[in-house]
């Protein structure tokens, strides 16, 4: 059973993690041939203050 994980900041509605869902099952079905009823996703939701990128929290203000 594929499994599909999404991590993203938080704030994306219901209905934009649906649509992303359905097209990510859509080619993922398309290119590998499995059945859509296979593939699971997870979506984790993490907050600004979590995440990091070149030593600085995205949460942290943009550098002058």
């Amino acid at each position: 059973m594929p499994m599909i994980r999404v991590e993203m900041f938080a704030g994306r509605t219901p209905e934009m993690k649906r649509a992303l869902a359905q097209e990510l099952t859509d080619a993922f079905t398309r290119v590998t041939g499995t059945s859509a009823s296979s593939v699971s996703l997870v979506f984790t939701d993490v907050d600004k203050g979590d995440w990091a990128n070149a030593g600085r929290l995205y949460s942290d203000p943009a550098p002058k």
